[in-house]
């Protein structure tokens, strides 16, 4: 053997070694990737279910926020009636009603003014005859 088949050979030797030596880390790394990727599956298995159950809880979440919807309009609907139904009482027997409880209020007012007139001039005579009677029984 020459000095350069002997060289060749170190040499082989020396490539074999660092391959060995890179072996190891690489199926290390391949384990790894291995259990990674297994995991991943995992979760991809497990979050699928609860995609349905996330989708199922907006659809659910729709419904009820469509009949809120419904509700808040028949409420809009029902103020906006009772308003108009004020609006047409007011213009349409508010004026009358006005002047009806304006005339009951003359009315009474001045039968309340006869009625002390009355009451009045009636204790008066009754005054007057009480002295007019004095007077007699004082003269006699």
């Amino acid at each position: 053997m020459s000095v350069g088949e002997v060289a060749g050979l170190i040499a082989a030797l020396a490539l074999l070694i660092l391959v060995c030596l890179l072996a190891y880390p690489i199926l290390k790394l391949g384990k790894v990737l291995d259990e990674t990727r297994i995991m991943v599956k995992g979760v991809s298995d497990s979050s699928i279910p609860l995609l349905g159950e996330v989708t199922e809880t907006v659809a659910t979440t729709n419904a009820q926020l469509a009949k809120v919807d419904t509700i808040t309009d028949n409420a809009t609907t029902v103020t906006t009636n009772a308003a108009a139904l004020t609006s047409l009482f007011a213009a349409t027997a508010g004026g009358p009603l006005v002047k009806a409880a304006a005339f009951t209020y003359g009315v009474r007012r001045a039968l309340g003014e006869n009625q002390r007139k009355d009451v009045s001039r009636r204790v008066k005579e009754e005054m007057k005859a009480e002295r007019k009677a004095r007077k007699r029984g004082d003269v006699r």
